[in-house]
């Protein structure tokens, strides 16, 4: 066995794709791209300047959007807070309502909840036990005063895609702006932003083998998305996000985007077989199903019910498999996935659940020999446990 754990947590993060790391390079460093994209004073500094335009451009057709209506930011957590925040108080002059769903990542329940603190009023609608977003039920949940929409395109503990189509026609008729978490499906999923009439959308690279510390949001020109800056200083960005930008990170992600339009339908056929021979290895020794629609996901993302393991056992005994129980941004929270829980999961069931995310340069013998020992160990957990030779479910630890 390698000394390398198999990696099957690319929905917590990447590794850099090695063609990206060229890209970046070439930016770093006195024989590089390495000046000031701001300073088009000097050829240096316009060299980076169009290194930077190159990016928008690759990421603008891996979306359909226009390339100016992109905006870098420093991952999609930046984007996120930058749409909700921003929007929702541009706006609050003729509202002060927000909608988003109970599964949302972080970045956008926190967001939300910074507003309520700013006396907006948020209501979070429930998702069915498969883990989707009913459009009717956001439907229900706008009002007159409602002047924001979240919802996020694939969830990322669960890989369950959401009827963003449907979900952005119903906002679009009540005119109400929908912002998208596009996170985990950039790359993944075809995205048409010139189709699609969503007024935001966020992406991060580093889900898409390109490097942490940049992603972008999609502000639509016509009809034109409005947000208030959350930082001021330099005019950057025009004026939405200041500071310096980070040309290497940008050239990195532009090269992600490039190699995600050549491969997107190879990677999903890739991952869709991985997937398959994940799931039926798991499944030998029954007892194990999935935690959302099984049909309606993303091949990356398995999140499966065990029964008769406690997860955090399960990680603590098969080291030789590097994967996850829930989000990675929720990891060092005690409190059950409060996806799973939205789902109608209780502790017992979430507390037995795991995520494993394989990735482009994830192997297939990788496969086997992760479903080797992950069954090992929950074979060793089950003889261990009273409940599951009782029928019943292992106690959480």
């Amino acid at each position: 066995m390698s000394s390398q754990p198999v990696y099957l947590d690319h929905a917590a993060t990447t590794p850099v794709d090695p063609r990206v790391i060229d890209r970046m390079q070439a930016c770093l460093g006195r024989k590089g791209v390495f000046a000031n994209p701001a300073s088009d004073s000097h050829a240096p500094g316009r060299a980076a300047a169009r290194e930077v335009e190159l990016a928008r451009q690759a990421l603008a057709e891996l979306t359909g959007a226009d390339p100016r209506e992109l905006v870098w930011t420093s991952g999609a957590t930046e984007a996120i807070n930058l749409a909700i925040l921003g929007g929702a108080r541009f706006h609050a002059g003729r509202g002060r309502h927000v909608v988003t769903s109970a599964i949302e990542h972080r970045a956008t329940l926190d967001a939300c909840r910074a507003l309520e603190a700013e006396g907006f009023e948020v209501t979070r609608v429930d998702c069915g036990s498969d883990g989707r977003v009913s459009p009717q039920a956001l439907a229900d949940a706008l009002r007159p005063d409602t002047v924001l929409a979240s919802v996020m395109h694939v969830n990322n503990e669960t890989g369950v895609i959401q009827d963003i189509e449907s979900i952005a026609g119903v906002c679009s008729e009540a005119g109400v702006a929908l912002h998208v978490d596009a996170a985990q499906s950039l790359g993944k999923l075809p995205i048409d932003l010139g189709r699609l009439p969503v007024a935001m959308m966020s992406f991060s690279a580093h889900k898409l083998y390109g490097p942490k510390g940049i992603g972008a949001l999609f502000l639509r020109r016509r009809p034109r998305a409005r947000v208030t800056p959350l930082m001021y200083g330099g005019g950057h960005e025009r004026g939405l996000r200041p500071g310096t930008l980070a040309t290497h990170q940008i050239a990195g992600m532009g090269e992600a985007c490039r190699i995600a339009i050549q491969r997107l339908e190879q990677d999903q056929q890739h991952l869709s077989g991985l997937a398959d021979r994940l799931w039926q290895g798991l499944r030998r020794p029954g007892g194990v199903s999935f935690n959302g629609d099984p049909d309606r996901r993303i091949p990356g993302i398995l999140n499966l019910h065990v029964a008769g393991i406690d997860g955090e056992s399960l990680v603590a005994g098969a080291p030789g498999v590097a994967f996850a129980l829930g989000s990675a941004c929720t990891s060092a929270s005690p409190e059950p996935s409060h996806v799973l829980r939205a789902m109608g999961h209780d502790e017992q069931h979430i507390r037995a659940s795991l995520r494993l995310s394989p990735g482009r340069f994830t192997t297939a013998a990788e496969i086997d020999v992760a479903v080797a020992e992950l069954l090992a160990e929950i074979a060793r957990l089950r003889e261990l446990s009273p409940l599951w030779h009782s029928g019943g479910e292992a106690l959480p630890q």
